[in-house]
């Protein structure tokens, strides 16, 4: 082997090696000695460092060869024994998730036949279109939910089919239902691409969508087992490898099996839609009224058959500490307003619920890997219940010692809830997360309470008698929680004695609201005064 020196002649690779090794001598005895520890030099592993930085490309390339012949293993490649390497090829991109055409109506006509029709026209027909579509890829969503999810886990054993049919109820029965009103919108497409008549096949068409009311009905057992279920180990990893599939489209089980839900809400919309975009004149203007109010009262029912449904399934999750904790109203409830997680002034967290005769407060808690919700303190009857809307930085939350001796963290979007007799029971001050959630919280609250109190109304009962929900107070001396109560009227245009008497007495007028000529006014009046004390910060959704 050969190199090049410096003025670019041949050299032995020996005989470089003899004058280097010849300088080093030299240079050792031309030290002076010395008692400091010298640091051993590093083993020379390329030839190439001593090879001067030169322009000459052929060194460059000498001293390349030098630490690639230098840095290979004995038979190995280079590769280090026992280290497995990775190959050099990049990874495969993720395939991109499938989407759905979003082609319009008025895009698949030329320039001339989009001419010949009107905007109008044109829009009503747009609207056609998307409920034509809207129904292919629901019976798309509905095939695949059955062939990607249920027929695999069935047959790799990762659910049992009675599981599977909890979960997935009966969506083969619902296709043939979908399929049959796209056939007749087939059939009614003329061959420029237009419908002439919709109304009368959706009024004879939406009466069969009551065949959804078991499915709707089953969904919070539905969706309660698939959580359970996704705590199996080989569910996740199933489920986790469907997400990342194109099939997909980024929609996890539970979006596909919810599809059917948010579709059976989007058909008023549309109906409305295409109303909108036909003249009064037109045949189809009163069937698509009477369309209307069909598919609304069709919702109404599974709405209502959903509620009592969901109602049912938290009132058997219920667990009482004390026989007395359970309230004979519990069985009265036929539908469960609102619920979710709160806080109470401790910091504990409570799941609370609000049905229409009940507010009951619970902690979450595992009873043999099922979950259930332990009743806390007693529940209070809403015909019993006095709500109290707090300012933020009322009342101090938490439970913590450093809590205690700390005024910097002021509570936010509180409020208080307690019975009307102080006697039955304590009052529960709850936080909620956010100033939203709070003003859903006193929405539900004041519609509940207003329901009974409109019963309480339209009862005889004597004037001088009380609204359950309004504490009286002494003369001169007006609570939070009456001004509060003052704003719980059901209406303001309700002019009974018991809705008005509160106001009158805490009042320091001479004039009583019954003896009043315009009891309307004077009690808007006193609530405005009432309202004035206790001033509240809401946003209004």
């Amino acid at each position: 082997m050969v190199a090049y020196d410096e003025l670019g002649s041949l050299v032995p690779i020996k005989r470089t090696l003899q004058a280097i090794d010849c300088q080093n001598r030299g240079n050792k005895d031309s030290e002076e000695p010395s008692n400091k520890r010298v640091r051993p030099l590093g083993r020379v592993t390329s030839l190439a460092n001593f090879i001067s930085p030169v322009r000459n490309g052929a060194v460059r390339r000498f001293g390349q060869t030098i630490q690639s012949i230098s840095f290979r293993g004995d038979g190995n490649g280079g590769k280090t024994p026992g280290v497995p390497q990775k190959p050099c090829s990049k990874a495969a991109a993720p395939t991109p998730p499938k989407r759905r055409n979003s082609t319009l109506w008025s895009e698949t006509l030329d320039v001339h036949q989009k001419g010949t029709f009107s905007t109008k026209e044109i829009k009503r027909q747009e609207a056609i279109f998307e409920l034509t579509r809207g129904e292919q890829d629901l019976i798309e969503d509905l095939q695949l939910a059955r062939k990607a999810y249920h027929d695999p886990m069935l047959k790799l054993s990762i659910m049992s089919e009675e599981e599977l049919s909890h979960i997935f109820g009966d969506l083969d029965a619902y296709i043939p239902l979908h399929e049959d009103l796209l056939a007749q919108l087939a059939t009614a497409t003329g061959p420029d691409g237009t419908v002439g008549q919709i109304g009368q096949i959706v009024v004879s068409w939406l009466p069969g969508l009551n065949a959804y009311r078991d499915y709707c009905s089953n969904q919070v057992a539905a969706k309660a087992l698939l959580d359970q279920k996704k705590q199996d180990r080989r569910v996740q990893d199933f489920l986790q490898r469907c997400l990342e599939s194109p099939f997909s489209r980024k929609l996890d089980l539970w979006s596909f099996l919810d599809i059917p839900r948010s579709r059976l809400f989007k058909y008023p919309l549309l109906l409305k839609e295409i109303l909108k975009h036909t003249t009064p004149e037109h045949p189809d203007t009163p069937h698509l009224e009477l369309a209307i109010t069909i598919i609304q009262g069709v919702l109404s029912d599974i709405n209502m058959k959903k509620g009592e449904s969901e109602s049912q399934y938290y009132i058997d999750k219920l667990e009482y500490l004390d026989d007395r904790q359970r309230d004979p109203r519990i069985d009265q409830c036929k539908s469960l307003l609102c619920h979710g997680e709160l806080r109470n002034k401790s910091g504990t967290k409570l799941h609370v619920f609000l049905f229409t005769e009940l507010l009951v407060m619970t902690r979450p808690v595992t009873r043999n890997e099922h979950h259930c919700f332990q009743v806390y303190r007693q529940p209070i009857p809403v015909q019993d219940l006095v709500l109290e809307d707090l300012q933020d930085g009322d009342v101090k939350m938490g439970g913590s010692f450093r809590g205690a001796f700390s005024n910097s963290d002021k509570a936010k979007n509180i409020f208080r809830v307690r019975f009307h007799d102080p006697s039955r029971g304590q009052s529960h001050t709850l936080q909620v997360n956010d100033v939203f959630h709070k003003q859903q919280w006193l929405n539900c609250l004041r519609s509940a309470i207003s329901v009974h109190h409109s019963a309480d109304v339209t009862t005889p009962t004597s004037s001088p008698e009380a609204d359950e929900n309004c504490p009286l107070t002494p003369a001169g001396a007006t609570s939070a929680s009456s001004s509060l109560c003052g704003d719980e009227t059901p209406s303001p245009t309700s002019t009974s004695p018991s809705s008005s008497s509160p106001s009158s007495r805490s009042s320091s007028s001479s004039s009583s609201p019954l003896s009043s000529p315009s009891p309307k006014h004077k009690t808007k009046k006193d609530k405005r005064s009432l309202c004035a004390l206790g001033k509240r910060k809401e946003t209004m959704v």
